[in-house]
């Protein structure tokens, strides 16, 4: 343990690194804010259905992958990384702020997915610059794991108390205000990153190095196996924490209260796993973590699928810690490490894999739940985590990157 304390030191001691700390609890404030209740504000509040509202978010989707993966070119060739995270906020800010007060589904649908579509570059582009910076500051590469789960951390931290904060604003107010709040939060991480994000321009490695697309470097059977095993796991993660709350009401009858005890399990869990498991990344093959992470996927649906009683969800969240603490911190530096001139696009790869997932995801939970029962969800989602295990036992070969 030893070794663990002395690497958390050094990270949580640099005092340049913490600007970088308060854009990530910004950027999950800004997310928590309004992703618990957005399903709750299409139909409710905009009056979608249920397929609207998935049409709604598969466009969303779409035009975050086409946006991000077109700025994460750029901002590892062109621009400063900067420029693209006070870009990304800024339209975070009006995409909520229109949201607001935009009732017309065609409006919001197009609002979606251009300026919420280029909103989604924010998180990889801040992923991104933050690998660069402990490579600016004399972090050793082999610390980049550990560091980045300690980064993701933060991330995670805000998720313990927003959606609290954001149901207070809900019941006190309204949607109308809900995403004013939220559109407050990015002019506020833009303002921070404007005061305190240095405009660094690309290195020469960038321009210099080969020209390889994201998509491209996808065409490699190796990494193709492992970002689809990403959409697969993203997908039952998806699916499964949309059906968690509609198991324990209506399949094991149980109450609201039961709902918020199960969510915030698994928070006070994934703090320290998100530590520990990005020291152990030091020490083990990142790609070795993730099956491991697969692994425990499969456990955790597969029991959420047999459960009886409320009660029973609690100690099963634990497992979903430890899967999140993994798939969304190891695994950015594992995409990382395979494109380390363009981390921009390494990071861009890994956020298109949650999009493809979350968006198939929120299709197959309501047609399964439909036609076959909530439990059948969880199956499917054990079903989904057994493909990803196998499709992340391919070896990777080595490619114009590695």
């Amino acid at each position: 343990m030893k070794g663990f304390y002395d690497r958390c030191r050094p990270v949580l001691a640099n005092r340049e690194l913490w600007p970088l700390f308060v854009l990530n609890v910004l950027l999950g404030l800004g997310y928590s804010f309004v992703g618990p209740f957005f399903s709750m504000w299409g139909t409710i509040e905009v009056g979608m259905s249920p397929f609207a509202y998935g049409v709604f978010m598969m466009v969303n989707a779409i035009g975050g992958v086409v946006i991000g993966t077109w700025v994460a070119h750029y901002s590892d060739t062109h621009w400063t990384r900067r420029s693209t995270l006070v870009a990304g906020a800024v339209a975070g800010a009006v995409a909520y702020g229109l949201f607001s007060f935009i009732r017309s589904i065609p409006a919001l649908t197009l609002i979606g997915a251009l300026v919420l579509g280029l909103s989604s570059i924010t998180f990889s582009q801040l992923f991104a610059y933050a690998r660069e910076r402990i490579g600016h500051l004399g972090f050793p590469t082999t610390e980049a794991a550990f560091f980045m789960n300690v980064f993701r951390m933060f991330f995670a931290l805000s998720w313990t108390v927003s959606p609290a904060i954001a149901s207070w604003v809900l019941v006190h107010g309204s949607y109308r205000w809900l995403f004013l709040c939220a559109s407050g939060i990015f002019l506020v991480f833009a303002f921070v990153t404007l005061r305190y994000v240095e405009p660094v321009a690309p290195s020469a490695a960038a321009h210099t190095g080969p020209r390889q697309s994201s998509w491209r470097y996808l065409l490699r059977p190796d990494m193709a196996a492992h970002f689809t095993a990403f959409v697969a796991i993203f997908c039952a993660a998806t699916m499964c924490m949309s059906n968690l709350p509609l198991l324990i009401l209506q399949t094991l009858k149980g109450e609201e209260t039961q709902v918020g005890i199960a969510y915030s399990v698994a928070p006070i869990f994934e703090l320290p796993f998100m530590l520990y498991f990005g020291w152990l990344a030091t020490r083990r093959s990142a790609a070795n973590l993730i099956r491991w992470g697969m692994a425990l996927g499969i456990a955790y649906y597969a029991l959420l699928a047999v459960v009886q009683a409320p009660w029973q969800v609690y100690p099963v969240q634990i497992l979903s810690a430890a899967l999140t603490a993994i798939i969304s911190g190891v695994a950015i530096t594992y995409f990382q490490s395979h494109l380390p001139r363009h981390p921009g696009m390494a990071t861009n790869l890994y956020a298109t894999s949650q999009r493809i997932g979350s968006t198939a995801g929120y299709f197959a939970f309501g047609a399964i739940a439909q036609a076959h029962g909530h439990r059948a969800v969880f199956g499917f989602g054990t079903g989904l985590a057994v493909i990803a295990l196998l499709l992340m036992m391919v070896s990777v070969h080595a490619g114009p990157e590695d």
